[in-house]
């Protein structure tokens, strides 16, 4: 019996080049949470991104968006919108600060916050608390950027800051712009599962350099200038540390590969499983829309696949030992946020019950994608 490795869903692609910078770390002895890798990671992002964006290593992007809404003002008792299907760490900072989390559904076009219910959130929340909800957070999701004219257009409406969670969307772009340079304060991603890795980490971007100091400064333990150790604001030991930030600089010099790998393997899968009734695609918008397609995702109807569900696949799938996961969860339907205020009509509901991330990480062979296409078609009879 031929033995076969277990297909992970999206796992590190390392190139090589990160090396130099890891073993330049060690040769200056900067091994801590400051030096050259930090410095220079930090402006590969800045010139990446672009639109006049200033940029903060951190040890990740939950740290980034926890001290996103330190920044952007919220206090206990606060309201803050987030988006209703995205992954727990968009959220969990909101409950770190003592403030209250309101739950936005998606569009059917991106999956990511409806434009349409945002507004509802925001003028039902006036209504009923007398005051406006204090940040919104959107998610690219799996890499699609969001809609995010119509969401800066009502934010700019009612006055109430945008912060961007791109943790998945570095490399995606709405009108040339791109995902995290968008907002009045972002957070991207580098974990181990990422489209770039620093092994751990994240980074808080910002046109506001303002804020960029001040998050520089709560990151490092809010320490005062004084020789000695002395502390008038609560800090957060969250900096990057400099070997990991080498492994970002490395990472950078082959993103524009790993997005193009990315969004191969994509339309790998589309051609693959054309020929499947009631299996579909989240799907770029047809202008103005740029994903890194940081995962490949499907939503399977029952009632066109002759019987066979999302559950069907996945087990399928695990079987064969190749992973795949169900969408995320809505947060409406965590037990820890069960209590929080929610505005839709279910899209979300229906994504988690139907949709299926695949393989899709830029490392992956054709070998490899070939098994996952012949795992589907089999379970699907075709």
């Amino acid at each position: 019996m031929i033995m076969q490795n277990r297909i992970h869903l999206s796992i590190a692609h390392l190139s090589g080049r990160e090396l130099k910078y890891i073993q330049e770390a060690f040769d200056t002895n900067w091994v801590t949470t400051a030096g050259h890798n930090l410095d220079a990671f930090e402006k590969d992002l800045e010139v990446y991104l672009g639109n006049h964006r200033y940029a903060l290593a951190l040890n990740s992007g939950t740290a980034a968006i926890h001290l996103g809404l330190v920044l952007l003002g919220v206090e206990p008792e606060d309201e803050v919108i987030c988006q209703n299907f995205t992954y727990t760490a968009s959220t969990n900072p909101i409950y770190y600060l003592g403030a209250k989390p309101v739950f936005v559904d998606s569009e059917p076009d991106t999956w990511n916050m409806s434009p349409e219910f945002l507004e509802q959130a925001i003028e039902d929340r006036i209504k009923k608390t007398g005051k406006k909800p204090k940040v919104i957070i959107v998610v690219h999701l799996y890499g699609m950027p969001a809609k995010m004219d119509e969401i800066l257009k009502i934010a700019e409406k009612y006055e109430i800051s945008v912060l961007e969670d791109a943790a998945e969307a570095l490399g995606s772009m709405h009108k040339g712009i791109h995902c995290g340079a968008l907002g009045d304060i972002a957070a991207i991603s580098f974990n181990g599962n990422k489209i770039v890795t620093t092994s751990g980490g994240g980074v808080l971007l910002s046109k506001n350099e303002t804020y960029v100091q001040q998050a520089r400064f709560l990151s490092t333990q809010a320490r005062d200038i004084a020789p000695h150790y002395q502390h008038s604001h609560v800090g957060y030991n969250y900096r990057m540390s400099n070997v990991l930030a080498g492994i970002g600089r490395g990472q950078m010099e082959v993103l524009p590969q790993r997005v193009e790998q990315r969004r191969k393997i994509n339309q790998f899968y589309r051609e693959q499983l054309s020929d499947i009734s009631g299996v579909s695609f989240q799907t770029e918008p047809p202008t103005d829309f740029y994903s890194n397609y940081w995962l490949t995702t499907i939503v399977v109807d029952p009632e066109k696949t002759g019987g066979v569900t999302r559950e069907d696949f996945r087990l399928a799938m695990e079987v064969a030992d190749i992973e795949s996961r169900p969408l995320w969860k809505p947060m409406h339907l965590q037990p820890v946020f069960q209590d929080c205020p929610y505005y839709g009509n279910s899209v979300s509901e229906h994504l988690f019950e139907n949709g299926l991330c695949l393989p899709s990480g830029s490392i992956l062979t054709e070998p490899e994608l070939i098994r996952v296409v012949e795992c589907i078609k089999k379970t699907a009879n075709v």
